[in-house]
């Protein structure tokens, strides 16, 4: 088994020491407990840590005044713990500041090992949450760039797509096709990854809420679903027809052509003339070539969704030096 050290686990590592050695610094009591908030607090991207930072602080505020209320009224015993808690989680559950139960009780047993209520244990408490958070929180604004690994994942579903349409072109062509289709189950795992990762680089945006690789992910999978549709359309074609041969032409052109310097408007525009010639030839003298003729134009309907889901993509923008190169681009 490969054994490996990520950043996560480097800033955890690091924060942590650096939480605690503040807090003694600071000549707080239970410094230690700083570190720990530090490791409950960084997070795998910004925005959740930021999110379970905000509980942990607001849950450990709360924790204080429901601790002076059980330990001076009724008194400092264990079971008092018990029946503090009993209200205190139900509390902090309701304001669905659910992260924050751990750390909270992590002070309230502070408090009850201090056995009596004072403003320098406040003080000290809220110091102690204060920088573990705080140090969580600065270690977690580094994350690592995801630009070069979506970029991959793009390359790897284009050439995906590019082979499948090659595939049906030659089925189209010859009637047979020793494909293994293993580009299928390729593309729907690499588009898992990559929406997942895409949704990843979103929370670790805190300004902009839009990521134009989640919306090209998005979208090709709207695409890559109807891809999986017209598959066994194109296998339910039983000989070659003209208009199968006319399909391959133009599914032959597309599949050069996804690339990002592409639009979909272009071969809507062929598909429709495609249509109308279609439209213009001789109706169908046998059964079999009316199925085809029907299966050929349930394609052609098929394969226009597909267009017009890419036409609606705003494009990826291609980094350039140039400063007149355009700014976005499409792909088919």
């Amino acid at each position: 088994m490969r054994y490996s050290i990520g950043y996560r686990t480097i800033k955890t590592a690091v924060g942590t020491a650096i939480a605690i050695l503040v807090a003694q610094k600071f000549g707080l009591d239970n410094y230690a407990s700083a570190g720990i908030l530090t490791v409950l607090c960084i997070q795998a991207t910004k925005r959740e840590s930021l999110r379970t930072s905000w509980d942990r602080f607001f849950a450990c505020i709360l924790a204080m005044p429901f601790s002076a209320l059980f330990f001076e009224v009724i008194g400092y015993h264990p079971i008092v713990i018990g029946i503090m808690l009993f209200f205190f989680i139900p509390t902090v559950v309701m304001l669905k500041a659910y992260d924050g139960v751990v750390t909270s009780t992590v002070i309230i047993l502070h408090i009850y090992m201090a056995n009596q209520i004072t403003m320098g244990l406040f003080i000290n408490e809220i110091g102690v949450i204060t920088i573990g958070i705080g140090v969580a929180l600065i270690m977690n604004l580094y994350m690592p760039s995801v630009d070069k690994k979506l970029k991959d994942y793009q390359g790897k579903i284009e050439e995906n797509f590019k082979v499948i349409f090659s595939e049906i072109v030659c089925y189209l062509r010859n009637g047979e096709s020793d494909w293994s289709g293993k580009e299928i189950t390729d593309t729907a795992r690499i588009l898992e990854e990559a929406i997942s990762l895409a949704f990843k680089d979103i929370e670790n945006r805190f300004l902009k809420d839009e990521n134009i690789y989640f919306n090209y992910f998005k979208m090709r999978e709207k695409q890559f679903e109807i891809i999986e549709q017209i598959l066994p359309i194109v296998t339910s074609i039983t000989r070659t027809v003209t208009q199968g041969k006319m399909w391959a032409d133009f599914l032959e052109d597309l599949s050069k052509n996804i690339k990002p310097e592409n639009t979909a408007e272009i071969f809507i525009e062929k598909l429709n003339d495609m249509k109308k010639e279609f439209e213009e030839m001789d109706l169908p003298k046998t059964r079999e070539e009316f199925e085809i003729r029907a299966a050929l134009l349930h394609l052609t309907n098929e394969m226009n969704r597909y267009l017009i889901i890419k036409s609606s993509f705003i494009g990826i923008k291609k980094p350039s030096s140039k400063v007149n190169e355009p700014k976005q681009v499409e792909a088919n």
